[in-house]
């Protein structure tokens, strides 16, 4: 889940850590890696936010990530008649705000790869 915390924060939020790398391209390198998975990252940011949703803990973490997973699967969930508008509402409303939730996952994956998390 940190792992796609991580991937899913680069993916979302490219613009604006693509200003705060210089010159290094390393995000837009990471980024080119990343678009394949697109899909299966948002798949686990919005399973595993669900599950994680219904222990006790730190829920602001998981929502953060359920509405990246949401940025990312809403092109493969639109074609399914039964939730596809509810994603396509849901994915309008966020849209404003992917780069804000694209590097708010960031960090909360990778602080939490080493067992911090700073909201909790």
């Amino acid at each position: 889940y940190q792992i796609a915390s991580v991937a899913g924060g680069i993916l979302l939020g490219i613009d604006t850590l693509d200003k705060w790398d210089g010159g290094g391209d390393i995000f837009k390198k990471a980024e080119k890696f990343l678009i394949p998975y697109n899909t299966i990252i948002g798949g686990i940011l919005i399973v595993m936010g669900i599950m994680n949703l219904l222990r006790p803990g730190c829920m602001l973490t998981d929502i953060v990530g359920i509405a990246a997973g949401i940025l990312l699967f809403t092109e493969v969930l639109s074609n399914v008649p039964a939730v596809g508008d509810l994603f396509k509402k849901a994915s309008g409303i966020l849209t404003p705000f992917k780069a804000v939730i694209g590097v708010a996952i960031l960090i909360l994956g990778a602080t939490s790869l080493f067992g911090i998390n700073p909201l909790c």
